[in-house]
């Protein structure tokens, strides 16, 4: 993804040694960190040693839940991530393309690996979730459906290259069509067959979707609430952070309908956004141009507002036609490191009829510019600092800002209309449902259902995207509790700084704060903050520039 060609000949290693050898190295990499003497380095030594710290420790922890082992994922899983591979892998050359065969050769024993944790760990009452199970059998069903030689794997072999050799470039067409029949197709309908097999007649049942019904659950999330957040948070606080924020949401929701929509109350309001054709599209040609609109005005505001404007180019492509009906609404995929791919702004195009116009400007500004794009080519351009640091970081951070940048782009002017304002709200009380229904699935024992329910009572979502939602907060236990918990301590850091300030507070220059160190944990990022505005006051750095990277957890989420 980031552009680092080394190991393109290369599968990761699944396999249970293989990841204790991870998690060793790991933890190895944070102690020694940790244990480096900062009273000698430069302030920005000293967050790049507080991010090795974070970045390498939430590996571990992460890998330690060992939610790896028997995840069964129809939207992040191998099935996707293998055949999404085509579109990262640059092949200019024979020794290129060669890589690639090597690769694809590797997806037999990738696979295999896969499906002896899938086993190993139902054998210990670790097993996926029944809704997710069946959501990847029939993206399965599908591939398999095809004959290899139309599968994506296979697409590299259509390319034109030119000046390659007519040798080498029958060689390679030859060899990779063969990897793709003659290792991968049998990879890919073994993996089908052991889930539909060994997994989904065990699956967990729609009244037991979340990680505190697998053993060890309860801690792993925990665990995984730290990854995601940098904060050590109770699932239970979390959970009334996001009913707070639900009332809250409830409240604009019924003022902008009234006044736009003439409606009374909140479902009144909610019914009005859902269900009226006319403020769903018309076509995909539709969605796919309001979203390269979108792009294009939030790309011609940017320096009143931004000091730092990434060199990187973002671009808006669809959603793959296989990943398409199981996707989420969006997403985006980084720039890579060496300049060789833009950033990609992926709309889904799947069922335009049932994608609200009013939601459109929002998602794209939250996806690319000045959304994830700005945030993350940025950081991957900043001079001076390790590539770990521009490429990795948290994930409250990078999902807070762009949470943040919705309604940013309201101060910006960039939204057409009261309108286009549902989008904001409609995607804030997704936001903030998500930090009520992951914690109640995860840690309260809610079922699919209640979770399906309460975001439907509370936002304006389509139902298929309601239901996709829920399906991909129970495959990701805690990413979904990293967007609202991030843009809350961006937001409250911002409000600080401007009443320390007062006239003093420049925007532009808060915001190349915030994006000139990377994706940072929220404890580091508010000292950043806290030393930028005592310097702008004259008063100094604070002193918390060396602090400890998991202080001030109860003081960042208040």
């Amino acid at each position: 993804m980031i552009g680092d060609r080394r190991f393109d000949d290369h599968l990761e290693d699944v396999t249970p040694a293989a990841v204790a050898r991870e998690i060793a190295f790991f933890e190895g990499v944070a102690a020694e960190a940790a244990a480096i003497d900062d009273a000698g380095l430069t302030a920005v030594e000293k967050v790049t040693r507080r991010m090795l710290v974070d970045e390498a420790g939430g590996s571990a922890r992460s890998l330690r839940t060992r939610t790896h082992e028997w995840s069964v994922d129809p939207i992040f899983g191998p099935t996707m991530w293998l055949l999404d591979l085509v579109d990262y892998q640059t092949i200019r050359t024979p020794a290129d393309g060669a890589k690639l065969v090597a690769r694809w050769n590797a997806i037999g024993k990738f696979f295999d690996d896969t499906r002896a944790n899938l086993r190993e760990a139902a054998a210990d009452g670790a097993v996926a979730a029944a809704k997710p199970v069946e959501r990847v059998l029939d993206i399965l069903d599908h591939v398999l459906a095809e004959p290899p030689e139309r599968w994506k794997l296979a697409g590299p072999a259509e390319a034109p290259h030119d000046d390659w050799s007519e040798g080498d470039l029958a060689a390679f067409r030859t060899n990779l069509l063969e990897a793709v029949r003659e290792v991968a197709a049998p990879a890919f309908r073994r993996y089908r067959e052991t889930i539909a097999r060994d997994i989904q007649p065990i699956a967990r049942p729609d009244d037991k979707p979340g990680l505190m019904h697998v053993p060890g659950g309860l801690e792993a999330y925990r665990d995984l609430i730290r990854v995601h957040t940098t904060l050590d948070l109770a699932p239970e606080e979390i959970h009334e952070t996001g009913l707070a924020e639900i009332e809250r949401i409830d409240r604009e929701f019924v003022e902008l309908g009234g006044r736009v929509l003439g409606t009374t109350g909140l479902q009144e309001t909610l019914a009005a956004l859902r269900d009226d054709p006319r403020l769903r599209f018309d076509n995909a040609d539709e969605v796919f141009e309001t979203a390269k609109r979108s792009l294009a005005r939030a790309q011609d505001a940017m320096t009143d507002w931004f000091g730092r404007i990434p060199g990187a180019a973002c671009m808006v492509v669809p959603v793959p036609s296989h990943s398409q009906e199981h996707q989420t609404i969006a997403y985006y995929s980084w720039p890579a490191m060496d300049g060789s791919r833009p950033g990609r702004y992926y709309i889904n195009l799947f069922a335009p009829e049932t994608r609200p116009r009013y939601e459109a400007e929002a998602l794209a500004f939250h996806e690319a510019v000045p959304g994830h794009h700005l945030q993350i080519a940025i950081a991957q351009e900043l001079p001076g600092l390790p590539a770990f640091q521009r490429a990795l970081g948290s994930t409250a951070f990078s999902e807070g800002w762009g949470l943040y940048t919705e309604r940013l782009s309201d101060e910006m002017g960039l939204y057409s209309g009261d309108m286009d304002r549902f989008g904001i709200l409609s995607y804030d009380a997704w936001r903030a449902g998500r930090l009520v229904v992951d914690t109640g699935m995860h840690a309260l024992g809610w079922t699919r259902q209640q979770a399906i329910d309460f975001l439907t009572a509370h936002s304006a979502l389509g139902g298929n995207n309601i239901v996709n939602e829920v399906d991909r907060y129970i495959v990701m236990p805690g990413q979904a509790l990293a967007y609202k918990i991030g843009q809350l301590e961006i937001l409250r850091l911002r409000d600080e700084a401007r009443r320390r300030l007062g006239a003093a507070f420049d925007i532009k220059a808060f915001h190349d704060t915030v994006l000139g160190s990377g994706a940072v944990s929220l404890p580091v990022l508010r000292d950043l903050v806290e030393d930028w505005a005592g310097a702008t006051a004259g008063s100094g750095p604070s002193s918390g520039s060396g602090a400890a990277a998991g202080s001030g957890a109860a003081e960042a989420n208040a």
